[in-house]
């Protein structure tokens, strides 16, 4: 019994995995670079702390869904911030096209004693180049604390 068993339970899960392959393997979503409206970054930071920097972005559908950001440290204390979504490319799912001011938070340490800037991508303008929203924050030292 057990040697007829075995084939039956073999070609069983044999099929199921067989059957439960995915025909479509092209991906449903892709990633874009979000528009920054405004960041809310402190008037000045302490050397040593951790800040969070309230950022309003414009999400252009239904469709579009935040998953983060990309900080990239162009200088010492120079940073450019992408706020990164993904957009579905589901042919079956319905999106509405309202455009949506939404806001998402940044944590940041400060690690030097200098001034940071930040650069966040704000779109491109009318040639394709990027624009950017840009702020300057002084870090206080020991005797501006004072």
């Amino acid at each position: 019994m057990k040697k007829v068993l075995m084939p039956v339970v073999l070609f069983v899960a044999c099929s199921w995995f067989v059957s439960c392959e995915v025909d479509d393997d092209s991906p449903n979503f892709y990633f874009t670079a979000l528009h920054t409206i405004e960041a809310d970054v402190p008037e000045s930071f302490e050397y040593g702390r951790t800040y969070d920097i309230d950022i309003t972005y414009q999400r252009p559908n239904g469709c579009t869904f935040f998953e983060g950001f990309d900080v990239v440290q162009t200088a010492m204390t120079d940073r450019d911030v992408v706020v990164i979504g993904s957009v579905l490319t589901d042919e079956n799912r319905a999106c509405t096209q309202a455009v949506e001011e939404v806001m998402a938070t940044l944590t940041f340490n400060v690690i030097y004693n200098k001034d940071y800037t930040f650069r966040f991508y704000a779109g491109d303008d009318a040639e394709g180049n990027p624009t950017y929203l840009e702020y300057t924050v002084p870090v206080a030292t020991e005797s501006t604390q004072k």
